[in-house]
């Protein structure tokens, strides 16, 4: 077993997270609000069980979930084809779902040190914003990588992040970091870039997962040297969060997850400020991804409604 690093910040405590009377009231009458990432289902849409244009009426009609997250890897071929994004959008609009957040990837570091390169992965990222858009997103989630130096890196990633907000924000979205590995799973230096960059349409999606400091994409599903903990994290990006993703990876004989505490986790999301969806993304491999889902929102609601 590699030894686990875990970050921890003295100031942060108990004493933090607590909930006032007052507080602690009006969390307990804070609905919880269920969404379902596409990733929870990507071995199916990968190997062609499912097909992701259905992707709106699998959640509704498998699942009676009415808000979805896409994954914009399974539509590559049709980034700039706007019928197509007309046409998604009036099948989830015959479904009876709201389409939520449109989560990029593979469009190049945000936080490259080379301006050119840098301009150029913010300029990729230009077609999924108008994808967004005709879908009815109210955000887009990208990714935060690039250089390893640390101080380079700050200065890069909020260059890259401020264009790519300024671009969103005449299209009315929303852009977000999401922790996924190396820097950007560092949330305090996160959420510091996010309030530096002081944009209304800039700000966060704290997986419950992907806090691994060492690694790329930043899962800890398995064994990671360095890790930043999981709920101190999620809970300095709340106060930017416009979407929230409750990831899962295995379970024990009770439903729940053998690596993250949900009914901490979702105790400190009940008691902040933020009132949106939860979004659903199972990664487990031990069970079914349908059954991952569905142990998934019974857990979320179990934790929510005993806190």
């Amino acid at each position: 077993m590699k030894r686990r690093i875990f970050i921890k910040n003295s100031v942060m405590g108990a004493t933090a997270l607590a909930a006032t009377p007052l507080i602690a009231r009006t969390a307990h009458q804070k609905a919880l609000q269920i969404s379902l990432a596409q990733w929870s289902l990507h071995r199916s849409f990968n190997d062609g069980i499912l097909d992701p244009v259905d992707f709106a009426s699998i959640a509704m009609e498998k699942y009676k979930i009415d808000a979805v997250e896409y994954v914009n890897g399974f539509y590559h071929d049709s980034a700039t084809d706007e019928k197509f994004w007309n046409i998604m959008k009036a099948r989830s609009t015959d479904a009876g779902v709201k389409n939520l957040v449109l989560m990029v990837d593979d469009e190049g570091d945000l936080g490259t040190a080379k301006e050119k390169e840098r301009m150029k992965s913010v300029e990729n990222h230009y077609k999924w914003v108008h994808a967004a858009k005709i879908l009815g997103c109210h955000t887009m989630r990208v990714n935060a990588f690039g250089d390893s130096d640390r101080e380079i890196y700050r200065a890069s990633i909020m260059d890259g992040m401020a264009k790519l907000a300024d671009y969103a924000a005449k299209l009315d979205i929303n852009i977000v970091i999401e922790n996924h590995g190396l820097f950007s799973s560092d949330a305090a230096l996160i959420a510091g870039i996010i309030k530096e960059v002081n944009r209304p349409n800039f700000g966060a999606l704290p997986d419950f997962g992907n806090w691994c400091l060492s690694a790329k994409w930043g899962t800890t599903q398995g064994d990671c040297d360095k890790v930043y903990d999981r709920y101190q994290g999620v809970a300095e990006l709340l106060p930017y969060a416009k979407a929230v993703s409750a990831k899962s990876y295995n379970f024990n004989e009770k439903g729940e997850d053998t690596r993250i505490d949900y009914f901490k986790m979702m105790k400190i999301v009940k008691e902040s400020d933020y009132n949106g969806y939860i979004g659903i993304e199972y990664e487990g491999m031990e069970k079914s991804e349908h059954e991952g889902i569905l142990i998934t929102r019974e857990l979320m609601k179990k934790a929510w409604n005993n806190t």
